[in-house]
């Protein structure tokens, strides 16, 4: 009897270990963005029960209307100088992959960054926003930026993250929110089932691969990169739809 309660008590740390406590919680959801959860919206990082760490930012842009933020990844970034003017000295390079003017959902954003210290070579593949949030109703005019966020050097995507832009008497906020630890291997532009996703999607794997200043430092990466780009969209905008 001592033994099979030694030996349930050992599968059931074992299952902890792999899937967090409850097991099988914490992945990507819209719920924040319903009306009874958008105002408690704060910036911050959590580890979730599954190891994954949900980071969260909040922007204000005022004097920007959400189909601004649309327009600069849809048609007007393109250059590296446009991506380094969004965020100086943290942006350093940038292309599109299939990318097609006027979208950017589909196509995938090449980029060299710094996040805190570390230069990061990323591959940010837009993909619409019920892939990550589920079926979340959003508002007619918001704008939804969702990606699967990967490695560029090599096919295995590392995160899921959504900017929600919605509109505001003063202008707009941009609510975004980046899940760290959602690992997928893929192929071209799709995921694939790999030993990878099993072993970096555990609870133990996420624990030593992400530290809490990973997560403070992409939120405080995203609050300087939005909060530049608020400050010189309404004038661009105004400026390239008048020519």
């Amino acid at each position: 009897m001592k033994k099979r309660i030694i030996a349930v008590v050992a599968f059931l740390a074992l299952i902890v270990a792999i899937f967090g406590l409850p097991p099988f919680s914490g992945g990507p959801s819209g719920k924040y963005l319903s009306d009874a959860e958008i105002s408690n919206f704060q910036n911050g990082v959590h580890r979730q029960s599954n190891g994954t760490y949900e980071v969260s930012a909040f922007t204000p842009m005022p004097g920007v209307d959400a189909k601004m933020v649309r327009w600069w990844f849809a048609d007007y970034m393109q250059t590296t100088e446009h991506y380094q003017r969004w965020y100086p000295g943290a942006h350093v390079w940038m292309d599109w992959e299939n990318k097609v003017p006027g979208e950017y959902v589909g196509a995938s954003h090449l980029v060299h960054e710094y996040i805190g210290d570390e230069l990061m070579k990323l591959r940010i593949q837009f993909v619409p926003h019920e892939e990550i949030l589920g079926d979340i109703k959003l508002k007619t005019d918001d704008v939804a930026v969702c990606a699967r966020v990967g490695l560029l050097e090599k096919p295995v995507n590392v995160a899921k993250m959504c900017h929600i832009i919605r509109n505001n008497d003063a202008g707009a906020v941009m609510l975004s929110r980046f899940w760290m630890g959602q690992v997928q291997k893929r192929d071209r532009n799709q995921t694939v089932g790999s030993i990878e996703g099993i072993i970096g999607n555990t609870y133990l794997a996420r624990k030593v691969a992400i530290r809490q200043q990973n997560a403070i430092d992409l939120k405080d990466h995203a609050l300087q990169e939005m909060g530049i780009l608020a400050g010189f969209l309404p004038e661009l905008y105004e400026n390239e739809i008048s020519e």
